[in-house]
């Protein structure tokens, strides 16, 4: 299994016979990526789902199934986008990775911003680590052991006691930065320093995709 952070939010995963590729957003750059088994989205919002990206991916792989929530559903077949809808629970499958959509609704930003679905994915494969990337909610609960936890630095909807919470809750074997498309260098820093320190009882290993050379890692 290999995980390279394309930016913001935007993970591609690859396994020996699958490619699966992550909310590609308005902070993501896909351009360098050429063939893709599926694309999953959590949620509609430009961050995450960038319509004219995921239409290059598509055209670069006319026949790749796109899997999204209830809410990017309609925005994407009100582009013309065929794809597939995602429930809370019912796991699915691309190639040997079983998909399983966990959550409901994306994190509340403020009471004037009316709330939309969000639907957080988990990967698992026979004899790779389980990764789990939540979108933009921090209470989706899998029923497996995560070993990969893909965890939103920052965000309008995040404060870090809540990071760590979640961190500390889920209890993964290592975290990887995600959601930090509008952070500087210096304050990323100070975020990711909290998570590492205070993730879980002694600290959780961060490792950190962003930038060269470390964009990816096998796990």
């Amino acid at each position: 299994m290999k995980i390279t952070h394309l930016g913001h939010a935007c993970l591609l995963a690859e396994y020996p016979d699958a490619r699966i590729l992550i909310d590609p957003g308005s902070f993501s750059d896909v351009s360098g990526v050429s063939v893709v088994d599926a694309v999953l989205i959590t949620h509609q919002h430009a961050d995450h789902l960038d319509l004219d990206k995921l239409r290059g991916v598509l055209e670069r792989n006319p026949d790749v199934p796109v899997y999204a929530d209830p809410g990017s559903l309609k925005v994407l077949r009100e582009a013309g986008i065929d794809a597939q809808e995602n429930q809370a629970g019912q796991a699915f499958s691309v190639g040997s990775v079983r998909v399983t959509p966990i959550g409901r609704m994306h994190a509340e930003i403020h009471p004037y911003i009316e709330r939309i679905p969000n639907l957080g994915v988990t990967l698992q494969a026979d004899g790779d680590p389980t990764l789990f990337h939540p979108g933009d909610a921090l209470d989706g609960q899998p029923l497996e052991h995560i070993d990969i936890l893909a965890v939103p630095v920052s965000a309008p909807w995040g404060a870090v006691k809540e990071t760590i919470a979640f961190v500390r809750r889920i209890a993964p074997s290592v975290v990887v930065p995600i959601h930090d498309g509008t952070l500087s260098e210096v304050g990323r820093g100070m975020y990711l320093k909290h998570i590492g320190d205070f993730g879980l009882d002694g600290g959780v290993p961060v490792r950190d995709l962003r930038g060269e050379p470390a964009t990816s890692f096998d796990a």
